[in-house]
């Protein structure tokens, strides 16, 4: 669909929706950075065998266990329903076109997701981070193995976001951190794509006194700013970017999963996890490879 104003066809957005205060979260930041989208908000389920509230409240309706596993079966489904259902008025009340989309899983909500992008074609996939931190953030969490393997660009918004935070998101410019990559150069194009009415900012991080700077582009303000604390670290590298991107007011701050090759590869996708546990504003992770 392109939008009747600019002829630019509007992005295909898959969004992940669970009903929860982050996933709210997550449409109404998405759809003030991207006012013109088409949603499929995805809700995955699994079977709630183990779940006691539940089948002790189906159990009197069942008359043997085949009939109470029907019975989980059904109600799992439903609920998973209307909870896609609930997403998809959201996104509407945000000015999006959305559709409802319901998926069963076993686990590895991160691939599913994955999946479900390349089945649809989409352009860019949004989730909620719910902004954990130490021993739960050291373990991962759903948003982290959806950047990981998705195909697509993802924004994961973080929550809760401030009033700040969110004056930045209606007005503020794309801060697209650089390391003169060609992956950079993909996380560029991506912000291009995704923001072209936003002012976009290229931000180095000089992470030693002698290391190159990369190059401008046109059109594309570049700064370049020291590591504020060990070179090399992407704890630093990511701290230095979410500081800065707070420091100018960023609507969204974008990245590549990874960086040069070689062992730099997994300095910056590092960098890039880190971004998700420190950047207190959505963060748009731009995949290596494009999608097929």
């Amino acid at each position: 669909m392109s939008s009747p104003d600019t002829g630019v066809r509007s992005p295909r957005v898959l969004v992940g929706y669970d009903g929860s205060p982050s996933a709210v979260n997550a449409i109404e930041a998405a759809a003030t950075l991207l006012p013109s989208a088409t949603a499929s908000i995805l809700n995955l389920w699994e079977p709630p065998f183990t779940s006691p509230e539940l089948r002790h409240r189906v159990m009197e309706r069942a008359a043997n266990a085949e009939a109470l596993g029907r019975l989980l079966e059904s109600e799992g489904r439903a609920e998973a329903e209307r909870l896609a259902g609930n997403g998809v008025k959201l996104a509407r009340a945000a000015g999006w076109e959305a559709e409802a989309l319901v998926k069963r899983t076993f686990g590895g909500d991160g691939y599913q997701f994955a999946r479900t992008a390349e089945e649809l074609d989409a352009d860019l996939m949004v989730v909620g981070s719910r902004g954990m931190s130490g021993m739960r953030a050291s373990m991962g969490s759903v948003s982290e193995l959806v950047v990981h393997v998705s195909p697509v660009p993802v924004l994961v918004v973080p929550h809760p976001l401030t009033t700040v935070e969110w004056t930045a998101a209606a007005s503020g410019p794309v801060v697209v951190g650089t390391d003169g990559s060609d992956h950079a150069q993909r996380a560029l194009n991506a912000a291009t794509t995704l923001f072209p009415h936003r002012k976009r900012l290229l931000l180095a991080v000089e992470e030693q006194a002698n290391s190159p700077a990369p190059t401008g582009v046109e059109g594309t303000e570049l700064v370049t700013v020291r590591c504020s604390g060990r070179a090399g670290k992407p704890r630093a590298t990511a701290s230095t970017l979410a500081d800065e991107a707070a420091r100018r007011g960023a609507a969204v701050l974008v990245v590549g999963s990874r960086g040069r090759g070689g062992a730099r590869d997994t300095l910056v996708g590092h960098v890039a996890r880190a971004l998700l546990h420190c950047a207190h504003r959505p963060v748009l992770v731009v995949p290596t490879r494009p999608a097929s």
